[in-house]
This record gives structure tokens, sequence and C-alpha cells, in this order.
């Protein structure tokens, strides 16, 4: 797998993160290209989305938990869907990271407890 954005990235070092942390990186991609939607740069927004899809493929493709393959595919689907328009919209952009974010339950926790939802 040829990387892009992510050169020095290798399956095995993509595969030693835990799932909610490769989840967390990749949402990292969808909150970057929501703050460049706000700002009204759709091509920092595009890198974003392409940045997300390698870390996306890079999941899919060290997938030990295959219970979690069809989420994620159904989730890139999406994303292409955001990627192809040429304004993306602001409210789309932050659905679809809150839904990558709950499709694990610690990645889900992370972050609730970052924004201080937590007990």
């Amino acid at each position: 797998m040829n990387l892009k954005y992510h050169k020095t990235m290798t399956k095995e070092k993509w595969r030693s993160f835990p799932f909610y942390k490769q989840i967390l990186m990749i949402a990292n991609e969808l909150n970057r290209a929501g703050n460049w939607i706000e700002k009204g740069d759709f091509v920092e927004v595009r890198y974003c989305y392409e940045r997300a899809f390698e870390l996306l493929y890079l999941t899919i493709a060290t997938l030990s938990r295959k219970n979690k393959l069809r989420e994620l595919v159904r989730f890139k689907e999406t994303l292409a869907g955001l990627y192809i328009k040429k304004i993306p919209i602001i409210k789309e952009n932050l659905s679809l990271l809150n839904v990558l974010v709950s499709l694990d339950k610690d990645s889900f926790s992370f972050l609730k407890v970052r924004a201080g939802y937590a007990k």
C-alpha cells in the first residue's frame, strides 16, 4: 500500500495502535476538515478527507475484529459522498465524525472524558 500523506506509516505500525486510537486519528482528520469548512478553504478540506481515507484503508487492511468491517466500509462510502461535494456541509461532517467515534466504545468514552462529560 503506497501512502501519500503518511509515508512513514506501515501496516505493522498501524496495527500496533489500539482500535480506538485508530478511530480517533481518523476522527482527528474529520475534525480538521470541519475547521477548514468553517474557514471556507475547501482544498484543505479535501486534503483532510484524503488523509482520513488513507488511515481508514489502513484500519480496514489491518482489522483484527471483522465485525467492524461492515461499519467501516459504510463509513468509507459516506465519507466519499462528502469528498465529492464541491462545498461540504459542516453539519454532515460533524455527523460523520460522531458516527465514526461511536463505532468503538473506547473512542467514544475517550472523547466524552476529554470533553468533560465524565463524572
